[in-house]
């Protein structure tokens, strides 16, 4: 008999022989009527701790540490969890005697993992103000280590790690998490989720290793994995860091990177890690910096970064994790430090390397590399953002100083053919990479959605200006009309970006007005513009909208009187200068300068901290450069971008809007106001044609989504889930019998506590239902719903909307539905409807990278970047040849409609070498065709031939659609099963196709492309 849908006890029976007879963990038994269950179970640690040579007093006093720490009343959590790990990691020091040496007790030992007492133990009865029963806890020499919460294959893993969570709260059983390292909740339908202690559970994480190997269920193959005796010893000895109250364990990918930067280190051996951007490089700093210094007592490290809020981050997070570090001043300071034995972990900033007014820096680098620094130690040097061109000198300038030092150096993005070499040089090969593609399929960032935006531009009247000229230069020689007409030219420049800027601003307003994220207020964006003269202009012309007094500007600029001393023109009118001036001296006016900062960095410092934790009452940044790279900012969900962008600089800049945050952040939105099209090729080389893949694994390809179809697969989806939830509900599915299902007898405590998994998914699933149907609620049938759909959806969403409200009701429940949700129920009734900006590319129903792929551009532009710059021609052959290849592949299916896509090729071909269109024109063309042949029909063909196979028979019959479909119903009528390359089944059909044409060469003419249907 099957055992599918077997229960929760059969998969924890599997689960405990695995650590039994396979991990070869102690099993101690069921404990569910065992007295006195507690994280440190004192009989086990006092046997191994007795086998390791302890005398009783050692035992006696590093026991009582270990229990007064892990029960402190007057600590959270996290305080009680971080002081017993200290005692756990470094040793319990015990005096047993005034006047005696202290000692140290090592309650675990790392050094030989085997000499542990690794334990299990099932319905550990926990006993409290609550009882909770885990289903298995972990010990190692009778210290409580990891919890694991088993559900069977119908229940999700999210209800064992909500129960983790609910257990960890001071009215259940906090307590005995003090000494938890590890909480882990798992299926045999989803596999293995791991966590620690305070981690939400969307940010519990899964392991990744030996992918291939499909041989059993994932849940037993990742506790082999992680729960492996001298694995689990090595994590919490090397992976567990405490940072500014959030305790973290390693991602996969940061494990394996820092295994492999440990392999380097032993050889003294340099290279590059690349983890993409938001993917957490600073803790693998950290976490590879500390195995450093513990592993070799000569070792020195100095991280080295361009950023000062990262240099800021890193001597915070070492400080928390108990590792003191030093910030130095300057090159020389950090040299200076370098020279002497102490401190062993340094940070400074690059720039600080530099010199200015060096005009051979060849010979510059020569002088340092005949005079090198004298440092003390083994010197490893950590450059963060080492790919950067700027650092490219300030690399070779360390080396030169440091030339015994190894370096390693991290990058978020792909070294571009440019930058290659010279990291490369001074950095080694890559040690470890890990690619945008991985990161957004394990969920540890964010898939962006990018739209293109265009503001169209004129001058408000040619006749006009052309008399105002006409008057202005008369009397004038012909140099002083030229440059006239150029002072002119830039006038009229300023003059059509006002509008436009206004015409920005008003789309930035309208979307916080209509767009779930923004309306809601979780979420906040960043305005990118092209010169601190715009950024300023946008500053003042959003000081006009409800974003007055929630917006900031944060660029690199800080007013000093100097600026403007050369600018009056006396003339009552600013200057681009003093306008940029007399915008920050009114924006500074009432701000009190922070100690040791300028009023300029300390407005700065409030607006970012505002944006983070305040997004209500930060809306908006507008930028230039500063805040594009390393600003991790989870509530920023939008860019905006009005500045021409490509290479490394584009794809940090989106990356602002790829970190998780809460669960209505869905994709991180790219909205760009450059003309997108016409760059899109350097955009996508920068993640396809211009890596360096010799470290293998997945190209990092931004997936670019079509916005509409991406949204009509959300509301797709979130309209399934909810009939599938509510399908246990009895018939008649009125309001009782779902109260009865979701809260059962409401009078009753345990009955609604039971069923709360129930009532969480209803909430959860109808809140993203609502955020699916406001994203394109007022385009639902250009995304392809019919008019009935689009009524049928509505009445649908009011459905569970009504069904939400009345559970609600019934539970007396007031549950965290998300601020937005009350204003969205009214922005769904009554839609804000604008005119919409112009879009760019004429892709509206095709994704922008399937496109590209399909057409052959990205091929294109590998070879153009490879040397063929600028050749559009080459670029449209290619182009050309992908289409055609289509076209001569489907040729047998359909070919009067391929042939026709052919000839209408070749007229575009002869077209473009005529140059009879444009090249924008020619792409557009191209792309229409495209998703012609894509689509294999024509627009004009008739509705009833909606299956290929009739669309091939209507054009192959001179376009008869009576004709065509009579030979369609008759094939479906008389083919006999597996009839293809059966002669006598063949003629079978074509005694019936002659009865309808009656002639036997239209017979013979016809059957072929029958033939090559697949649908007969």
């Amino acid at each position: 008999m099957s055992d599918i849908g077997k229960s929760e006890r059969a998969t924890q029976n599997r689960v405990i022989a695995l650590f039994r007879d396979e991990l070869h963990y102690r099993y101690l038994g069921d404990w569910i009527d065992r007295d006195g269950n507690s994280n440190i179970e004192q009989e086990i640690l006092t046997a191994h701790l007795t086998g390791s040579g302890y005398t009783s007093a050692q035992i006696s006093a590093a026991s009582y540490k270990l229990r007064t720490e892990a029960d402190n009343h007057n600590r959270n959590l996290y305080g009680n969890n971080q002081a017993v790990y200290n005692l756990l990691r470094y040793g319990v020091p015990v005096k047993i005697e005034a006047g005696k040496v202290t000692e140290t007790v090592h309650l675990i030992n790392w050094q030989e993992p085997e000499e542990n007492d690794f334990a299990i133990a099932e319905e550990v009865t926990l006993r409290g103000n609550h009882e909770r029963r885990p289903d298995l806890v972990l010990y190692v020499n009778g210290i409580a280590i990891g919890i694991l919460e088993l559900k069977n294959s119908r229940i999700s893993i999210g209800d064992g790690i909500r129960q983790c969570l609910s257990n960890q709260q001071p009215e259940f059983n906090q307590g005995f998490f003090s000494t938890v390292q590890f909480v882990f909740a798992g299926n045999d339908s989803e596999g293995l989720q791991y966590g620690t202690v305070g981690t939400p559970e969307k940010y519990f994480l899964r392991w990744k290793e030996d992918e291939q190997d499909d041989s059993r269920f994932k849940l037993d193959k990742y506790l082999l994995k992680m729960c492996a005796k001298d694995r689990v010893i090595e994590l919490m000895h090397d992976f567990v860091l405490f940072d500014g109250g959030i305790k973290k364990l390693p991602r996969v990918h940061q494990y394996f990177g820092i295994k492999a930067a440990q392999e380097h280190v032993r050889h003294r051996k340099g290279g590059i890690i690349w983890h993409t951007q938001g993917s957490g490089k600073s803790i693998v700093m950290v976490l590879l910096a500390k195995w450093i210094l513990e592993n070799n007592a000569n070792a020195r490290v100095a991280i080295i970064t361009d950023r000062d809020e990262l240099d800021k981050q890193i001597e915070g997070v070492f400080t928390e994790s108990g590792e003191p570090i030093r910030r130095t001043t300057s090159g020389r300071d950090l040299m200076k430090k370098l020279s002497e034995a102490k401190p062993r972990l340094l940070c400074s900033l690059v720039h600080k390397f530099g010199k200015k007014d060096v005009d051979d820096f060849d010979a510059f680098i020569k002088e340092l590399e005949a005079q090198p620094s004298q440092t003390v130690g083994e010197v490893f040097v950590f450059v963060d953002e080492c790919h950067r061109t700027q650092s490219g000198k300030l690399n070779r300038v360390m080396k030169a100083m440091m030339p015994n030092a190894v370096f390693i150096g991290f990058t978020g993005t792909p070294l571009l053919k440019k930058d290659r070499q010279t990291s490369q040089e001074v950095f080694g090969g890559y040690i470890h990479t890990y690619k945008f593609s991985e990161a957004v399929q394990d969920e540890v960032v964010l898939d962006l959605i990018y739209e293109a935006r265009d503001i169209d531009q004129r001058l408000g009247s040619e006749d006009k200006i052309d008399a105002w000229f006409e008057a202005k230069t008369k009397g004038l020689n012909d140099w002083q009309r030229d440059e006239l007409k150029n002072q002119w030219g830039t006038m009229q420049k300023v003059l059509s970006s006002k509008s436009r800027m206004e015409r920005v601003v008003n789309d930035i307003v309208f979307d916080f007005s209509v767009k779930p994220r923004l309306s809601s207020e979780r979420g906040n964006a960043i305005l990118v513009a092209s010169s601190i003269y715009e950024a300023c202009k946008y500053f003042v012309l959003f000081q006009k909208t409800p974003f007055k007094s929630k917006c900031a500007v944060v660029t690199s600029y800080n007013p000093q009187a100097q600026d403007v001393t050369k600018e009056e023109v006396g003339a009552n009118t600013e200057t681009d200068k003093q306008f940029i001036y007399n915008t920050y001296n009114d924006l500074l006016k009432d701000i009190e300068p922070k100690p040791g900062m300028t009023k300029t960095e300390s407005y700065e410092d409030w607006a970012k901290t505002l944006f983070i934790k305040e997004p209500a009452n930060m809306k908006l940044l507008v930028v230039v450069d500063k805040l594009l790279t390393g600003f991790d900012a989870p509530p920023c969900t939008y860019l905006y971008i009005d500045k021409s962008m490509q290479d490394h600089g584009l794809f940090q800049a989106i990356c602002r809007v790829n970190r998780l945050d809460s669960e209505d952040k869905d994709f991180g939105y790219i909205v760009d106001y450059k003309d997108l099209f016409k760059k899109v090729e350097n955009a996508i080389a920068v993640y396809t044609s211009e890596l360096d893949h010799s470290a293998g694994g997945v190209d990092p390809e931004v997936l670019l989504k079509d916005r509409l179809k991406k949204g009509k697969e959300r509301l797709d989806d979130a309209l399934e889930a909810l009939p599938l939830l509510c399908e246990p509900v009895k018939p008649p599915k009125d309001e009782l019998e779902h109260i009865h299902y979701f809260c059962g007898n409401t009078e009753i405590p345990d009955d609604l506590q039971e069923r709360e998994p129930q009532r969480a998914a209803l909430y959860k699933t109808t809140a993203s239902l609502v955020r699916a149907y406001a994203n394109i609620a007022d385009e639902l049938e250009q995304a392809g719903y019919s008019i009935a759909e689009v009524i049928r959806i509505k009445q649908q969403l009011n459905h569970y909307l009504n069904v939400r409200e009345i559970i609600r009701k019934a539970s007396g429940e007031s549950l965290d539905l998300k601020p937005y949700e009350a204003d969205m129920r009214h922005l769904i009734d009554t839609y804000i409807e604008a005119d919409e900006p112009r879009k760019i590319s004429p892709f509206d129903n095709m994704g922008l990278l399937e496109l590209i792929v399909k057409t052959g551009i990205a091929e294109a532009i590998s070879k153009q970047l490879g040397g063929l710059k600028g050749n559009k021609n080459a670029i449209a052959e290619t182009i050309e040849n992908n289409v055609r290849r289509k076209i001569i592949k489907e040729q047998l299916n359909d070919p009067a409609f391929y042939e026709k896509m052919s000839a209408l090729l070749d007229e575009i071909i002869i077209a473009r070498k005529t140059k009879a269109i444009a090249y924008e024109g020619y792409l557009k063309r191209i792309a229409e065709l495209a998703k012609r042949v894509e689509a294999g029909q024509a627009e004009e063909t008739p509705k009833a031939l909606n299956t290929p196979a009739k669309r091939a028979l209507y054009n192959n019959l001179n376009q008869n659609e009576e004709l065509a479909l009579s030979i369609d119903a008759t094939i479906r009528k008389t083919r006999p099963d597996g009839w293809r390359g059966i002669q006598a089944r063949e003629q079978v059909i074509k005694a019936a196709l002659f009865d309808v044409l009656r002639d036997v060469g239209e017979v013979e003419r016809i059957f072929p492309i029958i033939k090559a249907q697949s649908e007969y």
